[in-house]
């Protein structure tokens, strides 16, 4: 069974918009876990438009499942992990002025930055992920940063399913099983929806963890935060 990890920058995004600190991030984080999510992913930003590096140090004593940040290693980032020391780091090669994470990792190009980076947070006990487009090359190029996981980036899984083209998952089929190959642990996001998920969990058998925000938050606007976990977590199960 895969885990879900919920990403809760939505949350710190609502938050942000009034100024004040409702609803609360830290609160939300503990409800979440107590309605079955397995893990808590957050994504702070350079801005703070969103997840604030303060919630991060906020939320290290409440979140008692797995606790997943992710972001662009810059010197201020790799601080922050190494004082909080999460269950999982997941880098994304973010731009400072990205909406959203929009790219996986060169990791050829960029080996041995990560490998770099890696081994520092290894060292520390942290478990640590790269996010990947479903590239073979890249996948292999993980492997020789002493990656422990990798997130495959399934937004174009996500905007051909919705088209009808289901062959749109051939590609992370064959980088997940790359994967496997190499012993790699498998994660994915970004896009993933109650619509979406279900399939992807059955053609990508080896699948730990996906982690999901923006969907899910949209999809708890109607049908409630507890019912839409449990609706996530009756699709993975499989």
């Amino acid at each position: 069974m895969a885990k879900l990890s919920v990403n809760i920058n939505k949350v710190a995004t609502l938050r942000n918009s009034r100024g004040g600190d409702y609803p609360n991030v830290v609160e939300f984080a503990k409800d979440i876990q107590r309605f079955g999510a397995e893990g808590v992913t957050i994504h702070p930003r350079p801005d703070e438009r969103h997840i604030r590096y303060q919630d991060a140090y906020d939320l290290k004593p409440e979140v008692y499942t797995e606790f997943n940040i992710e972001g662009n290693p810059i010197e201020k980032f790799v601080e922050m992990i190494l004082e909080i020391k999460p269950t999982q780091v997941t880098l994304v090669p973010d731009a400072i002025d990205a909406i959203t994470s929009n790219a996986g990792w060169d990791t050829i190009t960029n080996k041995s930055f990560l490998y770099d980076i890696i081994s520092t947070f290894k060292a520390n006990g942290i478990r640590t992920s790269i996010f990947l487009d479903p590239d073979l090359k890249q996948v292999e190029g993980a492997k020789q940063t002493g990656a422990d996981r990798i997130e495959l980036y399934t937004e174009e899984y996500a905007r051909q399913y919705k088209k009808g083209n289901k062959h749109a998952i051939k590609p992370y089929v064959e980088a997940a099983a790359l994967a496997g190959e190499f012993g790699l642990g498998v994660n994915a996001g970004h896009d993933l929806s109650l619509d979406n998920i279900e399939f992807f969990k059955q053609e990508i058998p080896g699948l730990l963890e996906v982690s999901i925000g923006h969907a899910l938050i949209a999809e708890s606007l109607y049908l409630g935060i507890e019912n839409v976990i449990n609706m996530y977590l009756n699709k993975l199960k499989f």
